[in-house]
């Protein structure tokens, strides 16, 4: 299976010659296709601001998660790891965007930084923890070159690809919800509407009134609606905080405005600081745990994520199997190894980059612009955190309503596609990560597929993703068995 395959058509091709321009066409639009995608260049330079307005949150999110001590007890210093996550950030946004040509975003990625604070760096020195990355990133470009990649992804079934899409739309609304304040974990429940069964403070309300304000231009047909309520939200925040109408500790991810000096210098401190061996103390089993456990991390993470916004762009074919995919997949697993020599965590594929292709971006130009703004943040750092979370918040609720029209492609009365879809669904937001749902519902498709005496159309791939998710869901007992923690 190639990609010349899949090259002809797909949905951006069958976009009409009314948004091309067969000739006399800028340099620009030759070498990202914007014309042939059915774009132009205003809307690839907004979406790549949408996309990173709506990825800012990185910069700050990422250092506190990897804030923690190391087995030697010593730390990373903030501004270190702020400057490492916007060159990292930037880098590998920059290198999709002209090598893949692709509106995929790329940053820190959390589920992998979220297994170096939690299980890498409290038995390893935070150098080795980085080590780590680059090694589960070389494993990734390794299944990338062998074609190994790109063949399980389009070794999916179609229903299944929209399924994932659905699913990380519930899974990125539901973090808009919770960032923003409107839900909450419950004392008696699992989660609650505000602290206490209603909503509580100012800034819950602007990101209510931005979320309604940007469903309102859409439902108009307003171009650029999710920027427009996004920079509204945030000046009416701006405006409300210099007023004093709400209290600094109200706002979630802190005031939204200027802290000091607008310009800083990076700290490169942390670039390089990787090392490899020395894991006398862990042993090699548990080091090939851990490598194992963030391939599983970025590697079907990046794949749903590709997957979602691809199909979102329309730069998938009728069969959900994408174009220049190869070289996407490759440029994300660089990503882990290039956010490990940065000292910033692996980078992978954003689904935050479904906010820029809601704003109709559909080639690489929109992640040239997201990431020469990540390279801006080098040396306006500060700038970036004027944008409140409440406001950004909202942006994520919106496409995750936008990801799940999906469902209209699905047939709900075969069980053998609908079970499957229905567990990939629900099971993102439920426990919080979108490799569980990718892993449940391939499990649950090879299972009714053979209850039904279909096992022929599984697939050799799916039978082998069969066995890794069966692993995945049984890594706990494995480890116990091996003597591994």
């Amino acid at each position: 299976m190639t990609q010349q395959s899949v090259e002809p058509r797909t949905a951006a091709d069958d976009a009409g010659e009314g948004a091309r321009v067969p000739a006399g066409r800028s340099w620009l639009d030759r070498y990202f296709h914007i014309s042939g995608r059915g774009s132009t260049v205003a809307r690839e330079v907004r979406g790549g601001i949408t996309t990173f307005m709506a990825m800012a949150y990185i910069l700050l999110l990422n250092p506190l998660i990897l804030s923690g001590k190391d087995a030697a007890g010593d730390t990373l210093g903030q501004k270190a790891l702020i400057t490492a996550t916007a060159f990292a950030a930037a880098f590998t946004t920059l290198l999709m965007g002209f090598v893949g040509k692709a509106p995929l975003a790329l940053a820190a990625g959390l589920s992998v930084s979220g297994v170096l604070s939690s299980q890498v760096a409290p038995q390893m020195t935070w150098p080795q923890a980085m080590g780590m990355c680059v090694m589960y990133g070389v494993v990734i470009m390794l299944l990338v070159v062998t074609g190994l990649r790109e063949m399980i992804m389009n070794a999916i079934p179609l229903a299944l690809k929209h399924g994932i899409t659905m699913g990380i739309g519930l899974f990125i609304a539901l973090i808009g919800f919770y960032k923003s304040g409107f839900v909450h974990q419950g004392k008696a429940t699992p989660i609650t509407l505000g602290p206490a069964g209603e909503l509580a403070g100012w800034p819950v309300l602007l990101f209510a009134g931005t979320l309604l304000l940007i469903f309102m231009l859409q439902a108009r047909g307003v171009p650029g609606a999710i920027l427009i309520g996004i920079v509204s939200g945030t000046v009416v925040a701006a405006v409300l905080n210099g007023l004093g109408v709400i209290a600094p500790g109200q706002w979630a991810g802190g005031t939204p405005e200027l802290h000091g000096s607008a310009v800083s210098m990076p700290d490169f401190s942390l670039f390089g600081h990787v090392a490899f061996g020395g894991w006398g103390k862990v042993g090699a089993m548990t080091v090939g745990l851990i490598v194992f456990t963030l391939v599983l991390a970025g590697f079907f993470d990046a794949m749903a994520t590709i997957i979602g916004v691809g199909t979102e762009a329309g730069l998938a074919d009728d069969k959900g199997r994408m174009p220049g995919l190869s070289k996407a997949l490759f440029i994300d697993g660089a990503g882990g190894a290039i956010g490990g020599v940065a000292g910033g965590s692996g980078q992978t594929v954003f689904i935050e980059s479904a906010t820029g292709v809601g704003e109709g971006a559909r080639t690489g130009l929109s992640s040239v612009v997201t990431g020469l703004f990540f390279a801006a943040c080098l040396f306006f750092t500060p700038v970036t955190a004027i944008v409140p979370q409440e406001v950004a918040s909202a942006a994520l609720v919106v496409i995750g309503a936008l990801m799940l029209m999906n469902a209209r492609h699905v047939d709900w009365a075969d069980r053998a596609t609908a079970i499957p879809v229905f567990l990939t669904v629900v099971l993102m937001p439920f426990t919080y990560t979108i490799t569980t749902g990718v892993a449940a519902g391939v499990i649950s498709y090879a299972a009714i597929k053979t209850a039904q005496g279909k096992a022929r159309e599984i697939g050799a791939f799916m039978w082998g993703l069969t066995a890794i998710f069966i692993v995945y869901f049984a890594l706990h007992p494995i480890e116990a068995w091996l003597g591994a923690h």
